[in-house]
């Protein structure tokens, strides 16, 4: 499965603004962006203007890195939302938010979407009783994830914060490493830093 295995922080710093992909160090005097406010490489310090694409295209781009989405899967994602009734740009943030994922992230059963993704994929939850390892599959009203028996004494779910603030359409219990959807997400429930029109600019070119 490709995937982006570089530092994760040049990503914040290249789209000049915390994504939040590495937990607890966003949020302390560790954070590469506070140190470093300019973009990364040689010319990173150098003026920015960017143009009416540039601005759109830093959109699509901190969404995708915000949900660890690759463009082929993020295009389609758009052309889903594009089809579904609605106004496009929350229907794209809607299928995103429904990822298993990051349902698990939002859960506060994993401290970043990519560790929620990894964990997923090694098989260590159920949905619905049932075990399932794939991260992008979309989650629907009265699904149930649950980290699975011989899963619940790893070191991965040990001292999990009880106080992650979890969204509405989600219920969660972290004793029971267990959570479910309650309802459907909406934009008001989204509290990602974009302007999803933007992205919708950028593909109606």
């Amino acid at each position: 499965m490709a995937r982006y295995k570089g530092p994760v922080c040049r990503l914040c710093r290249r789209e000049g603004t915390k994504l939040y992909l590495k937990s607890d160090r966003c949020y302390s005097q560790k954070c590469a962006l506070e140190r470093r406010a300019y973009a990364p490489g040689q010319h990173g310090q150098g003026r920015k203007k960017f143009s009416e694409y540039g601005i759109q295209l830093r959109a699509k781009q901190s969404v995708r890195r915000i949900y660890g989405v690759l463009e082929r899967p993020f295009r389609n994602y758009f052309k889903e939302a594009d089809r579904l009734k609605g106004i496009t740009g929350e229907n794209l943030l809607v299928l995103l938010e429904r990822r298993l994922d990051n349902v698990v992230y939002r859960l506060g059963l994993a401290s970043t979407r990519a560790e929620a993704r990894q964990l997923v994929r090694h098989g260590h939850f159920q949905l619905n009783g049932h075990k399932m390892n794939i991260p992008s599959y979309l989650v629907m009203v009265g699904d149930e994830i649950t980290v699975r028996s011989k899963s619940k004494d790893s070191v991965k779910f040990k001292d999990l914060n009880e106080n992650t603030t979890i969204p509405e359409w989600l219920t969660s219990n972290i004793k029971e490493l267990s959570g479910r959807v309650e309802a459907m997400p909406n934009r008001e429930s989204i509290t990602i830093p974009v302007d999803e029109q933007l992205i919708v600019e950028l593909y109606s070119r």
